[in-house]
């Protein structure tokens, strides 16, 4: 599964993420991700840990370089305050998306008191194909990651991603938020 996702990220013309109780894994660091794959059950030896780790960092290269994908997220406040490992890993997380965002990339955030968000669910990656017909769709459930790729359900999650979009900030007060979250943990 790990390396059919990086395989979709790398031949990826762009990238769209919805992502609520966790920062999405392209912008995690080393220590997140090992909190967050060190938080699952059963719990992972270390032997098991670290290349999990390792792949997740090496997922980034989509980001990176010419040609890279066009990436734009949309993260809930929630988790962005979460602390998933103790407050050193807590405080660069953060800094790590501000770098990011330097780097070109978009974020928006999800204030915590924004009305009408409902979407909780609304997980998901859409990655764009270099033809329309090769995007598909990754959402994760209980049994592991979903990849769809009909055409009905793709209209589906981009009318979702729209939607989730309209409730988030405009990318400079999410920009501005991320600072503030990041002074707060």
């Amino acid at each position: 599964m790990f390396l059919d996702v990086a395989e979709l990220e790398h031949h990826a013309t762009f990238l769209r993420e919805v992502v609520i109780t966790h920062v999405p894994g392209l912008f995690q660091t080393p220590d997140y991700a090992r909190a967050v794959f060190g938080y699952m059950g059963p719990e992972l030896s270390l032997s098991e840990l670290e290349p999990r780790v390792e792949r997740r960092m090496r997922r980034k290269a989509a980001l990176q370089g010419d040609g890279a994908a066009e990436y734009e997220t949309v993260v809930h406040e929630f988790a962005l305050r979460i602390l998933v490992a103790d407050r050193q890993v807590a405080r660069a997380q953060p800094q790590e998306i501000l770098r990011q965002i330097e780097r070109g990339h978009t974020v928006r955030v999800i204030p915590i008191d924004v009305q009408g968000f409902a979407g909780a669910s609304s997980a998901m990656m859409y990655v764009g194909g270099p033809l329309p017909r090769l995007d598909t769709v990754l959402r994760d459930s209980p049994h592991g990651t979903a990849f769809l790729d009909a055409e009905s359900q793709l209209d589906r999650f981009r009318k979702l991603f729209r939607k989730v979009k309209k409730a988030a900030l405009d990318p400079v007060p999410s920009r501005d938020l991320i600072h503030r979250i990041a002074k707060e943990l």
